[in-house]
């Protein structure tokens, strides 16, 4: 093979490496700069950053209350289907009928569905919405979440709403105030998990994603001095529009 048959080839071999070298150059530019930056724009406008959001309510008294660590995206008719759907009912608001019913409830050891919660704050108000699912038929147990409405909302002009689910696990003196009051587990992500399994069961939801490090402390002390710890995340679903 003569000299100008191995330069011939020698410079194929180089344009055609020349070649793959631009081809892949290209591909990066067009991917790490128009490719994934629509896609991460996309998927912002679809999820609205919550790092803004307290992580934890607080009491009336402004002592610390439970942990935030479940958010809804929709509208409040489609929240109240859901939780409808999925066998949550509709906490009755404080006052004294209320508060009779849980007392006889109680005593008797009989299912209270709609049995009041006590007020939690975020943004400087009591909860917007608040929900229960009791456990058999002692009103000392049951699983409960309440809900905030944000200012943020999704792409549709749907509102956010931010909660904290916990589990009434038995009735005692507050350790801060004395006060008769529904003691919390201190595994707050069971109950989160709990209401976002029953919540998917339903078939009405479109996603559902966590938020990793949402909380900076995992663990800490209610109002009424129960213990809570989490892993740290906030789980967020988004509920199929009609």
């Amino acid at each position: 093979m003569d000299s100008g048959t191995v330069d011939g080839q020698r410079r194929s071999r180089w344009r055609l490496a020349a070649g793959i070298a631009a081809a892949l150059l290209a591909a990066y530019f067009v991917t790490a700069y128009l490719v994934i930056p629509y896609i991460t724009a996309k998927y912002y406008a679809r999820h609205p950053s919550l790092d803004d959001v307290p992580g934890i309510t607080q009491t009336s008294d402004s002592h610390p209350g439970d942990p935030l660590n479940v958010a809804l995206i929709g509208t409040e008719a489609e929240v109240k289907e859901l939780l409808k759907s999925a066998e949550w009912f509709a906490a009755d608001p404080l006052g004294l009928r209320s508060d009779l019913g849980i007392a006889a409830a109680t005593v008797l050891r009989r299912p209270y569905k709609e049995a009041p919660v006590s007020n939690l704050f975020l943004w400087g108000r009591k909860e917007d919405l608040a929900f229960e699912q009791p456990e058999g038929n002692d009103p000392r147990k049951r699983h409960h979440v309440r809900f905030w409405r944000s200012e943020k909302q999704d792409p549709d002009g749907r509102p956010i709403w931010v909660g904290a689910a916990t589990y009434d696990d038995r009735v005692g003196l507050s350790h801060t105030t004395g006060q008769i009051t529904h003691h919390i587990a201190p595994d707050v992500d069971a109950e989160r998990d709990h209401l976002i399994r029953t919540l998917a069961q339903t078939g009405k939801l479109s996603e559902q994603y966590g938020i990793d490090a949402f909380h900076k402390t995992r663990e800490g002390r209610n109002g009424g001095g129960d213990p809570w710890r989490t892993d740290g995340r906030l789980l967020v679903v988004v509920i199929r529009k009609p």
